[in-house]
């Protein structure tokens, strides 16, 4: 069994949540912009989001749910988890992104993961707060690698981490196998390979032995 921890925004999915919600209330150009910066490591992840929430605040909660209702999976992710789970792997979802997109998105794609981290964002009174809450704020995808890696008896060298931006550079520096999707330029020399597919990512796995 190895452990195969994906970023979700910008790697499983092809959507990314904050601008999808910054489009419900005017503000996507922002989030874009906040959000490239941190991708590229211009600014920090905690930084990004707590400003990009900031945004947020007062989008009434039916707003926001129609905007997670819109997140998902890219073509054939869905496929990949189920035989990589099929082949007896355990398969996380590490996202500073939110609970409430990664669930409605696997729900679409019928299919599921072992483990998910990922953040909230409060409401009160029906609204978004503009206030973030999870352990991917402050916390780093390495930390969450290895003490799952650890919960699931599962050796630091049967490690797969895939990713594309610079929040991601913690875990994929410490996998034994480092995937970039598609990569920032700041995330790519960390990278032992990179695709720019699902269809090349089970290509990759089937090279590695892992499926």
């Amino acid at each position: 069994m190895r452990l195969i921890a994906f970023d979700f925004d910008g790697t499983l999915s092809d959507s990314e949540m904050t601008v999808l919600l910054g489009d419900r209330c005017g503000v996507a150009d922002e989030m874009t912009s906040i959000t490239d910066r941190a991708m590229n490591n211009k600014l920090s992840y905690a930084q990004s989001l707590r400003k990009r929430a900031a945004l947020l605040e007062g989008l009434d909660d039916k707003e926001a749910d129609s905007a997670f209702d819109a997140v998902q999976l890219r073509p054939g992710a869905g496929i990949l988890i189920d035989r990589l789970r099929d082949a007896g792997h355990h398969v996380a979802i590490f996202t500073g992104g939110f609970e409430r997109g990664v669930e409605r998105a696997l729900t679409k794609a019928d299919t599921t993961v072992d483990t998910v981290v990922a953040n909230r964002l409060p409401i009160s009174d029906d609204q978004l707060t503009g206030t973030v809450e999870g352990p991917l704020i402050e916390g780093t995808k390495d930390d969450a690698l290895l003490s799952l890696a650890t919960d699931c008896d599962i050796s630091a060298d049967r490690t797969i981490a895939i990713g594309d931006g610079a929040n991601d550079l913690p875990m994929l520096e410490v996998a034994n196998l480092a995937v970039g999707f598609v990569p920032k330029s700041a995330v790519r020399p960390t990278c032992d390979v990179v695709v720019a597919s699902m269809d090349r990512l089970e290509y990759v796995f089937e090279g590695y032995n892992i499926l």
